[in-house]
């Protein structure tokens, strides 16, 4: 869960140069994700078993749309 005290550090891809993009941040053991045109949205939240199964598909080439 994430505490009202805890202040997200957002990041985002050196490759973004359009300020649109997706940032993602850590807070305690959550993984979070956010669009950067909306950054007072809610953001999506996962564990960090779901956000290392995701960097490895994505490094793995799993999200190709070929």
């Amino acid at each position: 869960m994430i505490k009202p005290t805890d202040e997200p550090r957002w990041r985002r891809s050196g490759q973004c140069s359009t300020g649109a993009c997706v940032e993602v941040a850590k807070v305690g053991d959550q993984f979070l994700v956010r669009d950067s045109k909306q950054p007072g949205g809610a953001p999506l939240s996962f564990t960090r078993a779901e956000w290392e199964a995701f960097v490895a598909g994505v490094k793995a080439g799993d999200f190709g749309f070929e």
